[in-house]
């Protein structure tokens, strides 16, 4: 697989163009505000849902990498909706994990609506595990990669609720984060669009959106947070870093 990109602090992953923004954009263009350097990974080019098609999904994904402004966003162009937990698509992943070096890897929810994102979770959190074990060889613009494995993988929170391990205050890139979803304008609501209409397609959609920013941020006493899920204990430097 030939990919041009380079090292990143922080590697976002999706099934679904959109998924990326829906769940953690917020995270993400704090991180960015920050001067961390971030990627993005779209398993898929989103080419099974009701509205847009894949090419149009590709353009949009890239307004929103503008936005968030990503240091790069790569598609595996899996297939949207029959994608598998296989050696290939793991090694897909891998490989990207390896060109990139995160320490720390955004995956899909670990239970959901849509059973891409599940199956997408598993797929994600088993190639960062396997990318540290040096004898599974992977190769990068035809050079051999050598083992990395982040030093920490979080599952954001997508339509189904689950309880955060963490919750970040995102409230000064709420408007942002917004836009960001916004890009993927085949995707959510437009007044103007005569396509089907769909789970995501209506102005209650965005509501709900906001809602969840609401309800997460209240818990730790900001307007907006965005939560994410660890299936591991997360350490901190000092008791006074706890909002």
């Amino acid at each position: 697989m030939e990919i041009n990109i380079g090292k990143v602090d922080v590697l976002a992953i999706g099934a679904h163009p959109d998924d990326i923004e829906l769940g953690v954009s917020g995270t993400l263009l704090k991180l960015r505000a920050d001067g961390k350097r971030i990627g993005l990974c779209d398993l898929t080019m989103g080419e099974l849902g009701t509205r847009g098609s894949g090419k149009l999904r590709l353009e949009e994904a890239e307004k929103a990498r503008q936005i968030i402004d990503a240091d790069f966003r790569v598609n595996l162009k899996m297939d949207d909706g029959f994608f598998e937990l296989s050696k290939e698509n793991k090694l897909r992943i891998i490989e990207v994990i390896r060109a990139c070096q995160p320490d720390v890897v955004l995956c899909n929810a670990l239970h959901d609506r849509h059973p891409d994102h599940s199956r997408g979770a598993e797929l994600q959190k088993t190639a960062c595990f396997l990318s540290g074990l040096r004898r599974i060889e992977t190769t990068y613009n035809g050079q051999a990669q050598e083992e990395w494995r982040p030093k920490i993988v979080l599952h954001y929170i997508q339509d189904h609720f689950m309880k955060p391990s963490i919750i970040i205050d995102v409230t000064d890139h709420w408007d942002k984060r917004m836009e960001s979803i916004l890009a993927y304008s085949s995707q959510f609501y437009n007044p103007n669009n005569t396509e089907p209409e769909t789970a995501i397609s209506s102005r209650e959609f965005l509501q709900n959106q906001e809602g969840r920013g609401l309800q997460l941020g209240r818990y730790i006493g900001v307007k907006f947070g965005e939560g994410l899920v660890s299936e591991r204990p997360i350490g901190i430097n000092s008791l006074t870093d706890i909002l």
